[in-house]
């Protein structure tokens, strides 16, 4: 019915956007304390430095093709996004959240709309879902998708966060009931920014509305060529590093109720990067190893870098059953001998990467990036100068 594989693709380079908005020059606010008095609470006190944005992505017809290759591409999203600072140098948060439209697999009643993930700041949770999508034919009804995301999903009311929609897919944007207009000034009432990427002609694209659509809340319109593929480049740096993420893996420890849950997500995200692609498992590596992949919630090494951590105020029920039954400071030398083993492992990785880098650089032929990568770094930078953001 449609080439929705394209769409796909250009999701998750969404995520590289994000590096490129809010960004305040002040930090007002210390980092969210981290979960660990019943490790149950969900709920953290947002900072200024947020950006949040909403994936919407059509999963109607065949996409599978187009879909492997965002998956692949959310690890070098992430990636450079790692590297963006803001006007006062502190590190952007990000939160994505992701829908699915357009599907006949989703009730008819919901517009054929679903929420796959509120928002989050989780890379599991995040790359778990997507490798969760299904495709099928179905109806695309952008300006309801819009709407709903914009009911559903909590923005805020903060100034400071950029708060952006991505939505992709490749028939006519003004299908549905609800106009694409009314969706996108209500957006503009919550200073949401709407960003529409077309999978297919830049020309039939601004032809079918999508141009406009962004244009109405002052977002980017892109074009995508689904048939582009991005070639992965093999460097001599890469086994290396996928040896390396394994030892990484050994420095996490699992507490609370979604402990043991979060550390089995881990490893399946770290399979799923590995059987799509070596390549992938390794930017997915060099993904953990980043300030980006910060899972304080339930995992006592990130948890104590907050200052106020407390290890006395987690139930022994909530410890793994190595620490259970341990005093205070025999817990404490074993987290503190477990952060010091990541921090040298995620030390050797980025020094591993900027070797993989420079190789890349010198052996990638020209033309063979990602035509959505090269469009969206382009929108990134562009934004990213508007709200203060610098890059390393």
């Amino acid at each position: 019915m449609k080439n929705v594989k394209h769409l796909f693709g250009f999701g998750l380079i969404i995520l590289m956007v994000t590096t490129s908005y809010g960004c305040e020059l002040i930090d007002t606010k210390k980092r969210s304390v981290p979960l660990i008095v019943n490790a149950i609470n969900d709920t953290e006190k947002e900072s200024n430095n947020i950006v949040k944005i909403a994936l919407l992505l059509d999963t109607s017809n065949s996409m599978d093709g187009l879909i492997n290759q965002a998956k692949a591409q959310l690890w070098d999203i992430v990636n450079k996004f790692s590297h963006a600072k803001c006007g006062n140098n502190s590190r952007p948060k990000l939160q994505i959240a992701l829908y699915q439209y357009g599907n006949d697999d989703l009730s008819s009643k919901e517009g054929y709309i679903q929420q796959v993930l509120d928002f989050s700041d989780d890379l599991d949770e995040i790359s778990e879902k997507l490798f969760s999508l299904k495709t099928n034919g179905g109806e695309e009804y952008c300006g309801t998708v819009i709407q709903t995301s914009l009911k559903q999903l909590n923005w805020g009311k903060n100034a400071d966060h950029l708060k952006m929609i991505f939505i992709a897919g490749n028939e006519p944007f003004t299908q549905g009931k609800l106009h694409y207009k009314d969706a996108i000034s209500n957006a503009k009432e919550k200073d949401v920014v709407v960003n529409t990427i077309f999978c297919g002609d830049y020309e039939q694209g601004i032809n079918t509305n999508w141009k406009d659509g962004a244009k109405l809340s002052g977002g980017e319109y892109m074009a995508i060529d689904h048939n582009r593929q991005v070639v992965h480049i093999t460097t001599p740096y890469d086994e290396v590093i996928i040896k390396l993420n394994s030892k990484l893996n050994t420095t996490y420890i699992g507490y609370g109720s979604k402990g043991a849950s979060k550390l089995k997500m881990q490893y399946e995200q770290d399979t799923n990067a590995m059987e799509l692609e070596e390549v992938v498992a390794v930017k997915r590596a060099v993904s953990k190893s980043s300030k980006l992949y910060d899972n304080a919630s339930w995992d006592l090494v990130d948890a104590s870098k907050d200052k106020t951590f407390d290890i006395t105020k987690i139930k022994d029920a909530q410890l793994p059953k190595e620490l259970r039954n341990k005093s205070k400071s025999e817990i404490t030398t074993y987290i503190n001998t477990k952060k010091n083993e990541r921090i040298q492992i995620q030390k050797e990785i980025q020094k591993l990467n900027l070797l993989r880098d420079a190789y890349i650089a010198q052996n990638q032929k020209e033309g063979s990036t990602g035509e959505l990568e090269n469009a969206m770094l382009e929108a990134l930078k562009k934004q990213a100068k508007k709200k203060n953001y610098t890059w390393e």
